[in-house]
């Protein structure tokens, strides 16, 4: 763990800030959050996010919505609902000819953010507009950013309706889901805001806890909300986005027992067994290929570090460990 005391004193000074913002929210200062929402022809699914967002307990301060070239009626659709709500901006770009997961949306999200002044804000969500949100979810998810000033991102988690029912699409406890990225400004400041490459949303969350922020994401009936379209089919189907999570895996820099570990405990997941497989070989294709890796050795140390001890103890012990120590360096700093 000595490897990245730096880091955690480097970022002391987020946390102390971030103490006495949350502070400062509680007493009912807050600025209020912002979503923005990259798109692409979601006009079969968006009139649900947009009416469970319009419902919301604590609706956002604003929303910018992207438009990623859609050809379908997703522009009509926005424009309806934008000339109904002054909180809602939205923007286009051109049409690049395909939809394009990962990266390009990080693109999209990017092309909302550089729009506004996010320093305006207290809070930040990258928003999907695939999803039917409960009506509390917002205002939860602010409620305890504000009781934890060392909470970086969080969010609830997902679920598909299948022949009637609610089956969960499995997250772990330690990760905010890319669907509903609820940060912190300052914490995504602080991490440098999402890379623009494969597995944006696996790396800041270990970037946050090697920063000494936490990330969580909590199964909760009021923070239950649907995904309307199940992940990694938004492309070439699921078996393709399968094996673009694996490489995505081997990208950021995760272990091949890890990998392993992780497509073992997919098995009872929808596709069943060929979905592991399918992601195991996305990594051991990469890996035979020698492809790139995440061009930050450092933070591949870190991730790797934590996975061996996830392997060795569980996870829930390794986050308590890695909490313990973030806790320890970061209140030695603040003393």
């Amino acid at each position: 763990m000595n490897e990245v005391t730096a880091s955690l004193r480097a970022s002391a000074s987020g946390l102390r800030s971030a103490a006495a913002e949350g502070t400062s929210s509680s007493r009912g200062t807050g600025r209020g959050y912002l979503l923005i929402s990259p798109c692409r022809d979601e006009a079969k699914y968006m009139r649900e996010t947009l009416d469970s967002v319009i419902g919301q307990s604590v609706r956002p301060a604003k929303w910018v919505i992207v438009d990623d070239g859609s050809t379908d009626e997703t522009p009509s659709i926005l424009a309806q609902y934008q000339a109904k709500h002054d909180w809602i901006e939205v923007l286009t770009r051109d049409n690049r000819g395909r939809r394009s997961v990962g990266p390009g949306v990080i693109e999209a999200f990017y092309h909302g953010y550089n729009a506004v002044q996010p320093d305006d804000y207290e809070f930040l969500c990258k928003l999907d507009l695939d999803l039917r949100i409960p009506s509390r979810y917002f205002e939860i998810l602010i409620d305890r950013m504000r009781a934890n000033p060392r909470l970086g991102t969080c969010s609830g988690k997902p679920y598909v309706e299948e022949g009637g029912r609610l089956t969960v699409e499995k997250q772990g406890d330690d990760v905010s889901v890319g669907m509903t990225k609820f940060y912190r400004i300052s914490c995504f400041k602080a991490i440098g805001g999402f890379v623009r490459e494969v597995m944006w949303d696996g790396i800041d969350c270990h970037r946050c806890r090697m920063l000494g922020w936490l990330a969580v994401s909590w199964d909760e009936a009021d923070l239950r909300f649907v995904h309307l379209r199940p992940m990694g089919s938004s492309q070439r189907g699921v078996y393709v986005g399968r094996m673009r999570h694996g490489y995505g895996q081997y990208f950021m820099g995760t272990g091949f027992l890890f990998m392993a570990a992780s497509a073992v405990s997919r098995m009872n997941q929808k596709p069943y067994v060929l979905g592991s497989l399918a992601m195991l070989w996305g990594w051991l294709k990469s890996a035979l290929a020698g492809l790139p890796r995440y061009d930050d050795e450092e933070f591949r140390r870190f991730l790797r570090r934590y996975q061996r001890r996830v392997l060795l103890v569980g996870k829930k012990r390794a986050l308590e460990e890695l909490a313990q120590f973030n806790g320890a360096a970061s209140s030695a700093e603040l003393a």
